[in-house]
């Protein structure tokens, strides 16, 4: 039995034109990696993110790095990612992330209270479309 914890999702690519394109999105959590999770986005580009950055930018706005996550509004939520490339910015229906972190929370072994964060930062890696 494997233990990753996968979840489908669609979001909102949202660019300069009229309306948002809506993209399939795959989050993915493997306990080989209990700080990570893993979004893969539309082209194939796989962007690991910090489990507790996640978490904190389902309840407010939080950056590391490259990333920003925020929640917008009770149901959904923002990742904006930034390169040299440019930036890209996802809007997801939270219900799905929700899931997706209730789903790890529910399997992980419990973790002692950090006083410091642990999660190396991250950078985005986004490609012009």
């Amino acid at each position: 039995m494997s233990l990753v914890i996968q979840e489908h999702a669609r979001a909102r690519l949202i660019t300069d034109g009229p309306d948002p394109r809506l993209v399939p999105v795959e989050l993915r959590y493997d306990p080989a990696e209990p700080q990570t999770v893993h979004v893969r986005l539309p082209g194939g580009v796989d962007q690991p993110l910090g489990l507790d950055l996640l978490e904190r930018g389902l309840r407010s706005p939080v950056t590391r790095g490259d990333i920003r996550i925020w929640p917008c509004g009770r149901a959904q939520l923002v990742l904006e990612l930034h390169s040299p490339d440019g930036v890209a910015v996802f809007q997801f229906d939270i219900a799905p992330l929700i899931r997706f972190v209730s789903r790890i929370r529910a399997r992980a072994p419990k973790r002692p209270a950090a006083t410091t964060p642990t999660t190396p930062a991250t950078s985005a890696t986004v490609t012009r479309a």
